[in-house]
């Protein structure tokens, strides 16, 4: 887990765990504290825990992850009309205002509220389920995140992405997919290297004093 800084594309913090959870985004903060950093703000995946941990600090939701859950709703190719409204919806979040945004998705639930409600009983078991219910859970996953998607609107210097980090991460798996096989503990202090280094191309400067 990973706390990087977007504009000086440097990594602030991280650690190993086996899993993600508040507790750990608590420690995270915790460090920063400690540190004596002075958080500005947050913008993270969607996790609920990070949000948590980080209570009273602005929040943004990832714009692009915002996009990825639904399209897992609705697949990049929607057969529907509800699917297919909803895809170029979320597309458009990148440049739209909140107010538009708002009004835009309170009209497709008035409009598609009962498509998205279809129930369709199994002749097995007897037990109903929503026919579309992935299309259902992405729809309101947008609606569920709403109140987080344009607290960059608020907070001028808060990143709407997290891709300074996701690219980062592309760039390390890259590097550990050459050396496969190594233990747990060996992957750790590889990547220890790497975060150190923080960017793709470190100065000479910067790597020598990691060495």
């Amino acid at each position: 887990m990973v706390a990087r800084d977007p504009n000086a594309k440097e990594n602030l913090w991280w650690t190993f765990t086996d899993r993600e959870s508040t507790s750990i985004y608590r420690q995270c903060r915790d460090d920063f504290k400690a540190l004596g950093y002075h958080i500005i703000s947050m913008t993270g995946d969607g996790f609920g825990g990070i949000k948590q941990a980080f209570s009273g600090i602005p929040y943004q939701m990832c714009l692009v992850h915002m996009e990825r859950i639904v399209i897992r709703g609705t697949t990049r190719t929607p057969l529907t009309e509800a699917g297919q409204v909803l895809l170029a919806l979320v597309r458009s979040i990148y440049k739209t205002k909140s107010s538009t945004f708002h009004w835009r998705l309170n009209e497709y639930f008035r409009k598609y509220k009962d498509f998205l409600n279809e129930k369709t009983r199994h002749p097995v078991s007897g037990e109903w389920s929503y026919t579309h219910e992935e299309l259902r859970r992405a729809a309101h996953s947008l609606l569920a995140h709403m109140p987080d998607l344009f607290t960059f609107e608020r907070h001028s210097q808060i990143p709407r992405t997290t891709n300074s980090l996701d690219g980062h991460f592309s760039h390390v798996r890259d590097i550990i997919e050459i050396h496969r096989g190594l233990s747990r503990g060996q992957k750790e202090k590889a990547l220890t290297t790497i975060f150190h280094a923080s960017s793709i191309a470190p100065k000479k400067k910067k790597l020598s004093e990691i060495v």
